[in-house]
């Protein structure tokens, strides 16, 4: 099994640039697609970790669809901060996993060998996560549904600070309480975030937490306390996460979107190194 992140695309209506026209955010979401699309094997499933419109408008979320139904494999999303529940429901309603609940917009996804648990950390109109008594409860029982399978949790607020600062005021509230479940149920392997356009790992409850990297702008990697917020534009990358088929370990791997130079060999036909 492959699975790709794609997280915080940031698309306006129109398909409109952002920051005075540095960030071209649909083109680079075209380009992430494309290369997913080209990928031998393809992944099986995509998965988005918020931040879809940068807005939260109905148009923004028509703009992104012309893109993401283009993935030839299916995709599944969690709302971000800059996300709206009801407008992105509005733009996917062949999504019916968007309609489980009034309130929040969680889930089970069962068609894979892990099991895939999203989890809606939005709180409208606020950039912070919360981890809340509603919520909590349904990743409770969804987890105590099938406490033998092995499953993946995914949302859009990493549960701890990193380091950049203004990011880390806006992270995931009630992690606690997200903690004091996953205490109890060790079937979930990893966690897998958005909201900070950086690739971090770490581990916390005991697993690894993967961050994946925006694959149209980064925050600044910058450490200082006093550090403006400021953004960079790197290569681009997407998360892979590969469940290996001997040892059944799951494995992240970082892919270059745009072209590289290579592959070369390093061996000739005879088989001896090259220097």
């Amino acid at each position: 099994m492959l699975i790709a992140q794609l997280t915080d695309l940031h698309i306006k209506a129109g398909g409109k640039t952002a920051y005075a026209g540095k960030v071209d955010t649909f083109a680079k979401l075209e380009r992430a697609v494309a290369h997913l699309n080209g990928m031998r094997p393809q992944p099986d499933v995509v998965l988005i970790t918020g931040d879809i419109g940068d807005f939260g408008l109905e148009a923004e979320y028509r703009q992104a669809r012309l893109a993401l139904d283009g993935l030839q494999m299916p995709f599944y999303l969690v709302p971000g901060n800059h996300d709206e529940r009801g407008e992105l429901r509005k733009a996917f309603p062949d999504h019916d996993y968007l309609f489980r609940h009034n309130s929040h917009l969680s889930y089970t996804i069962d068609d894979f060998p892990v099991r895939l648990v999203g989890l809606d950390t939005s709180v409208p109109g606020k950039p912070y996560g919360l981890i809340e008594a509603e919520r909590r409860e349904w990743l409770d029982a969804a987890l105590r549904e099938k406490p033998q399978q092995r499953s993946l949790l995914f949302m859009h607020h990493p549960p701890v600070a990193v380091g950049l600062n203004h990011m880390d005021v806006q992270r995931l509230n009630g992690a606690g309480e997200l903690a004091r479940v996953l205490n109890q149920h060790r079937q979930v392997e990893l966690i897998l975030c958005g909201h900070l356009h950086r690739p971090v790992e770490f581990i916390w409850c005991g697993r690894p937490v993967y961050v994946g990297s925006a694959h149209n702008h980064a925050v600044t990697l910058d450490l200082n306390p006093k550090a403006p917020p400021s953004f960079t534009l790197e290569a681009a990358m997407i998360r892979l996460l590969y469940l290996h088929p001997q040892s059944g370990i799951i494995v992240s791997h970082q892919s270059h979107v745009d072209a590289c130079d290579g592959p070369h060999p390093f061996f000739d036909q005879h088989g001896r190194l090259i220097d």
